[in-house]
């Protein structure tokens, strides 16, 4: 025991337990069936599409997670060095640790579209899937574009997947779209890498603009702890013996500070319900009896990366994604719940994700419109309009900041198009 004791204290300390955690979250969005799960499983080795209706349809419906190493080769050259393998397959040796990264697979279908604008918060940077085989741009890969522009986020390595079922003429002029359609963008001078997803091709490649293009971020462990809850759950099975129930487990992104094992934390905005007909929320409290990343458990929490609690909490409260939208924080410290919210707006000049070019009409009033803010999602029905200001009662409270960023999306047809975002003020 003491020798197994001291080859684990000799261990490189590039491998140690502080790398346990991701650093960073990477989203992968786009068009439907452009292989963002499949890219995602060829670099980490899992399936993100795991819920019965996403096995049944094929398609992504919740946002999935999955976690690698990046690692580097000593002794191969250029781009074939970086890889996710802990040791080489040509040279045989141990290759370096660089960064752990959390991968955020966001669902590309039109229908989902507020599931991928709620993801898109939680990521620091993006991959952005758009296939060979298909001309440049799809509805929802602009879509997708903007609502990345939207959410502010910088870093975006363009991956041009599927080119293994193109001649290269094809894919020459695929590739020529996307320079043409990023053009337009604030995107124009995103690296574009071509693979094959699904024979693992040009790995490597993408593995080294990722590092180069998408920087972890810089982070204040001393600030309050906030969390957005992107998924929530019961992992007991039925029948179990209440003695032996698990508490309700919660899974997002610690966007600042730390969580320990042992606080007690504040859920908002928690607990809904009806009282004198009026929509009333009521925040939840619990305690963290765990803490996970991947199968990993840690005692301490930081910002970064996907992460699991488990949680004191009733299993009832978080089945079925009940939570999701919520923030996470140490009690007294959660930004105000909102039932009623006043945007300043801002408004595209055309519909983003429709095949036709829609010019966007102002907004009306009694309008339902669906609002994305944090990982939240929610309808706002509009009872008041003035001069680029709108009020909106909301069908479901959020938890936000004032001056927090919010995406609007108008129902066009039977679809929810992006149209905007709005600036939470003050009443």
């Amino acid at each position: 025991m003491p020798k197994k004791k001291e080859q684990a204290v000799s261990e490189s300390s590039k491998d140690a337990d502080a790398h346990m955690q991701p650093v960073i979250n990477i989203g992968l969005v786009g068009h439907v069936d452009h292989g963002k799960t499949t890219l995602t499983e060829a670099l980490t080795g899992k399936w993100t599409d795991t819920h019965s209706e996403e096995i049944k349809r094929g398609i992504t419906i919740r946002l999935g997670y999955a976690d690698v190493e990046f690692r580097l080769c000593p002794k191969c050259k250029g781009s074939e060095a970086f890889t996710t393998a802990k040791e080489c397959k040509e040279h045989k040796v141990p290759t370096d640790f660089i960064r752990k990264v959390s991968f955020v697979d966001a669902p590309g279908h039109e229908s989902l579209m507020a599931t991928m604008l709620s993801g898109a918060r939680i990521m620091d940077g993006a991959m952005l899937l758009i296939a060979a085989n298909e001309s440049c741009p799809q509805p929802q890969t602009r879509e997708h574009l903007m609502a990345l522009q939207i959410s502010g986020i910088k870093n975006v390595v363009v991956v041009q997947n599927k080119v293994d079922l193109v001649d290269k003429e094809r894919a020459l002029r695929n590739y020529n779209q996307i320079k043409d359609f990023l053009s337009e963008t604030e995107y124009a001078d995103a690296p574009i890498i071509p693979v094959s997803a699904s024979h693992k091709v040009n790995l490597g490649f993408l593995i080294e603009a990722l590092e180069k293009h998408i920087p972890t971020p810089d982070r204040s462990k001393d600030k309050k702890p906030i969390m957005f809850i992107a998924r929530s759950f019961d992992i007991n099975k039925p029948g179990t013996n209440p003695k032996d129930l698990t508490g309700g487990i919660i899974g997002g992104s610690l966007v600042s500070g730390e969580i320990k094992i042992g606080d007690r934390i504040e859920i908002r905005p928690g607990r809904l319900f009806t009282e004198a007909n009026q929509l009333k929320a009521e925040s939840l409290f619990a305690r963290v009896e765990g803490i996970m990343t991947g199968r990993q458990t840690l005692d301490v929490a930081t910002p970064g990366g996907s992460i699991a609690l488990l949680t004191s909490l009733d299993p009832t409260i978080v089945k079925s994604d009940a939570l999701v939208g919520n923030l996470v924080g140490k009690p007294g410290d959660l930004p105000e719940v909102w039932h009623n919210l006043t945007l300043e707006t801002h408004l595209l000049d055309r519909v983003v994700g429709s095949e036709d070019e829609l010019k966007v009409e102002n907004i009306k009033p009694n309008e339902a419109l669906m609002l994305n803010v944090n990982s939240a999602a929610t309808v706002g029905f509009v009872t008041e309009i003035k001069k680029d200001m709108i009020r909106c009662r909301l069908k479901l409270p959020i938890c936000a900041d004032a001056d927090a960023k919010v995406t609007i999306s108008r129902r066009i047809g039977n679809r929810f198009r992006l149209i905007g975002y709005g600036i939470i003020k003050k009443q």
